[in-house]
């Protein structure tokens, strides 16, 4: 104990009452390495107290009284002038007590780090969790209801889906071969593709319109495959939505219609991600289409996306026509004109 040092050669005399109804008596006071010596006027120690265990009487008065903690009928007078050795002894019993362990403090203190933990697990781990298991036990009938319900919901905005028959029926031929069979083209989507639950790829009617062939049409719709492969779309619904409604479809099956009119807001106004180009080359390989044709749609310059047009895997090879002419013709009027 560092406070005892200057103490050690300290003593003083004072009054010790064995009991409460015996005889005080004048004793020698000192202080050994963890006690207090009352040793009686011949320098015979009586008895030796824990200055751990030393407890005051009558705190902040003079004489100071102190007595074994838990037995006041002990007790230890100093008197007034003995001014050095009663701050000495009270020096040592606040060393004491800053030392001794403190069950209050160390109870809260646990408590506080099982509640941070517990929040930690509920903010980092479990919504992540919860999503996983979420992600796993959906069954596609409800991806589909889900990606259905957001498009009626951006239908809204943009328009209703084109339905022309002919158009319609170009389409599906463009999906099979594509093998997207899920397609719709609206008239007014604010970018030119977007993936839904359930397999739904959204197009904007300028993709079909505004290029003369369908191989920039097919690049938008490889491209939203290419992301739809790296995160599930409902996947990104959910993380959007929050955990509740995370917990909401995982034991209702279904999603707050609120909650469906903001995502359609963000997926409307939200840039998509870039689709891996390595990801993107090889399903053009796979469907033998050109990426050329689509990388100069997004940039003329070819300066963005040099890479789909260096590595285009159809270079210097005969592909077939993605559509024939008319079918391309229908596709292209699928909105009407």
């Amino acid at each position: 104990m560092t406070a005892l040092t200057k103490y050690t050669r300290l003593e003083a005399t004072g009054l010790w009452r064995p009991t409460t109804e015996g005889q005080r008596k004048e004793v020698i006071v000192s202080i050994g390495k963890a006690t207090l010596t009352i040793s009686d006027l011949n320098e015979q120690a009586i008895t030796h107290w824990s200055l751990a265990a030393l407890a005051r009487a009558n705190p902040g008065e003079r004489p100071a009284i102190y007595h074994p903690d838990g037995d006041p009928s002990e007790t230890l007078e100093l008197p007034a002038d003995e001014t050095e050795m009663i701050d000495a002894v009270e020096t040592l019993r606040r060393a004491v007590a800053r030392a001794r362990p403190r069950p209050g403090r160390l109870r809260w203190l646990g408590m506080a780090a099982s509640f941070a933990a517990v929040a930690a697990v509920l903010v980092f781990w479990l919504p992540g969790a919860m999503r996983d298991n979420t992600l796993r036990v959906v069954p596609q009938v409800k991806r589909v209801a889900i990606g259905d319900a957001l498009l009626a919901r951006m239908e809204r905005v943009t328009g209703p889906a084109c339905t022309d028959p002919l158009g319609t029926s170009a389409l599906r031929r463009l999906g099979t071969r594509l093998g997207t069979p899920k397609l719709a083209v609206l008239p007014g989507l604010s970018r030119p593709a977007l993936h839904l639950p359930g397999g739904v790829i959204a197009l904007d009617r300028a993709v079909l319109e505004d290029y003369e062939e369908p191989d920039v049409a097919a690049g938008y719709i490889l491209s939203e495959v290419a992301r739809r492969a790296n995160q599930d779309p409902l996947d990104s619904l959910l993380q959007v939505a929050g955990p509740w409604e995370n917990f909401r479809l995982l034991t209702t099956g279904d999603l707050a219609p609120a909650v469906l009119d903001d995502y359609a807001e963000h997926l409307m106004k939200t840039p998509p991600p870039p689709a891996d180009t390595s990801q993107l080359l090889a399903l053009f390989e796979t469907a033998q289409l050109r990426s050329t044709p689509f990388a100069r749609a997004r940039d003329i310059t070819g300066e963005t996306t040099l890479d789909l047009i260096e590595a285009d895997p159809m270079l210097g090879r005969q592909t077939e026509p993605l559509l024939d002419d008319g079918t391309w013709l229908r596709l292209q009027n699928i909105c009407g004109g």
